[in-house]
């Protein structure tokens, strides 16, 4: 299993996403439902002694999956957006949006030997 870094570093990341997430609405992120929900759930978990705590891990492994999650879906959207069919393109537009350019013929367009 790979190391999941710290929890601030968790925390850090879950409200970027949250920011991302309230950033259409122009509503302050910490009015939100979600908000309240993780900083409760991260003070309830918090160690207070030096004891090997499972709940804490638990819920940092929770955590950053639901990051991965939320990153996941707004970099899906992202991608979708760049590159969602419009309808039919041009055989320009098409080389252009992979990166090629089309060789340009010597008469111009419809040129015939």
């Amino acid at each position: 299993m790979a190391a999941l870094g710290s929890p601030l570093r968790t925390w850090r990341g879950l409200l970027r996403e949250l920011r991302y997430l309230n950033a259409a609405t122009g509503r302050p992120y910490r009015h939100t439902a979600a908000y309240r929900y993780l900083v409760k759930a991260f003070r309830a978990h918090r160690v207070t002694s030096e004891k090997l705590c499972r709940a804490r891990h638990e819920l940092h492994f929770q955590a950053a999956t639901y990051l991965c999650l939320l990153r996941s879906i707004r970099e899906h959207v992202a991608l979708h957006q760049e590159f969602h069919g419009k309808g039919e393109r041009s055989v320009e537009e098409s080389a252009g949006l992979v990166g090629l350019k089309l060789p340009q013929q010597p008469g111009g367009k419809g040129w015939e030997p």
